[in-house]
């Protein structure tokens, strides 16, 4: 009598070692499926890990609708996601690995020791327990004529064949740390529908400033202020002067509308509000004093504490005139026209617009042109602003790709 032979567990290989990929590994191994995990770096996790660096802010705590609104047009796409795997259920998932998190008064939650390190140690020892083999220094250069993947690899090159594929590269910011956006061409090759790469939360650049304020000012952080584009609500913060213009957590809350008003009209001018706790009537009112023998500087410091970077990009922004007329002189300090002309390029970005547009995909996040070909991460076709909406946004992306790449198997 013939024993019974049980069928092989099904065997998907991922390509990239983010949390996008890492995120569908998980998923993918917890449920029995032998999972081979792909990155042509020397480890995984490197943008990660880089992210960390100044406090990994891995979520934000506030309210559904509002977290939801941060993902601008691609709100609709990303919802379903997000409520299969949210702010809360990712801090869950944290705890779970044995790291503590807390929510700080911005309203961002960090890990408590503020270090990515120990929670990607944590995950890595929990994924190799379940059985993925992580495979470093092996580069995805596309698919051979029968369907099979080329990986290179310091052995030379190699074919797989594996049941399902996941695809998780990234955007095309960073490229030193794996994100360059190799990958557009070979699924542009394959019929993919995709949208050109774009810097997102990124800096921009000016005409031209004067040589007075790069060469004492660049480097120097605007701070207490506020900034609006015309017709919508000013956002309060901060941000820096650069050498060839402004960069900082500010201008990046504004990046994605900055830059589509520049691809339409060739610029984009921002207002940049200097004191954003007094009115306008405040200020005139101030500048109206009388300022006797003293120069205009120190009536600006004495009246409304403008000085240093405040006060030089006042007088580089506004116009000459304005400085003879306190109405004139506190309409410009309330809303400061400053033009940016491009911005900076997009491996000095923090993350990356464009990629795989959701309308290339089924809902299981599988590529229609390409059947048992999941992408998942920042290389989809979605931005969100730094606070933690963008690595939420590739846990849940990750997670909902796994599930949709079982799902797919059990057909």
């Amino acid at each position: 009598m013939t024993e019974p032979t049980s069928s092989p567990s099904p065997h998907v290989a991922i390509i990239g070692g983010g949390p996008a990929g890492l995120m569908a590994a998980e998923v993918l191994s917890q449920a029995g499926v032998q999972v081979d995990l792909y990155d042509a770096m020397p480890s995984v996790g490197r943008k990660f890990l880089l992210a960390g660096v100044g406090g990994m802010n891995i979520t934000h705590s506030e309210a559904y609708p509002a977290f939801l609104s941060r993902y601008a047009e691609r709100a609709p796409s990303i919802a379903p996601l997000l409520r299969a795997f949210d702010a809360q259920a990712l801090c869950q998932w944290i705890h779970d690995l044995g790291i503590e998190t807390f929510i700080g008064s911005s309203g961002r939650v960090f890990p408590t020791d503020m270090k990515a390190a120990p929670l990607l140690r944590a995950w890595l020892k929990r994924l190799r327990e379940s059985g993925v083999v992580i495979h470093t220094r092996h580069r995805w250069l596309g698919w051979q004529a029968d369907g099979q993947l080329r990986i290179d690899s310091a052995e030379g090159e190699k074919s797989l064949k594996p049941d399902a594929v996941l695809l998780a590269l990234g955007g095309g910011s960073w490229a030193r740390l794996g994100s360059d956006g190799a990958w557009m061409p070979l699924l542009a090759a394959r019929g993919v529908e995709l949208a050109a790469l774009q810097p997102s939360n990124c800096g921009f650049d000016v005409e031209g400033w004067s040589e007075v304020l790069r060469s004492k000012f660049a480097g120097a952080p605007l701070k207490n202020i506020a900034i609006a584009l015309e017709n919508s609500t000013p956002r309060l913060g901060e941000c820096v002067i650069t050498a060839s213009g402004i960069e900082g957590s500010l201008i990046y809350a504004w990046s994605a509308p900055i830059r589509e008003a520049i691809n339409q009209h060739g610029a984009a001018t921002v207002l940049i509000d200097l004191l954003p706790n007094k009115s306008v009537d405040k200020v005139e009112a101030a500048l109206a004093k009388p300022r006797g023998s003293r120069s205009m500087s120190k009536h600006l410091h004495s009246q409304l504490g403008l000085e240093g970077v405040k006060a030089a990009l006042l007088r580089e922004l506004a116009s000459a005139d304005a400085f003879n007329h306190p109405a004139h002189l506190a309409k410009a300090i309330k809303a400061l026209p400053l033009t940016l002309i491009k911005p900076r390029p997009l491996d000095e970005a923090i993350s990356s617009a464009g990629g795989v547009r959701f309308e290339a995909m089924d809902q299981n996040l599988m590529l229609k042109a390409l059947p048992g070909v999941f992408c998942a991460g920042e290389m989809l076709d979605w931005e969100a602003p730094t606070g933690g909406y963008l690595l939420t946004g590739c846990f849940a992306s990750g997670r909902a790709a796994g599930l949709g790449l079982l799902s797919w198997l059990k057909r």
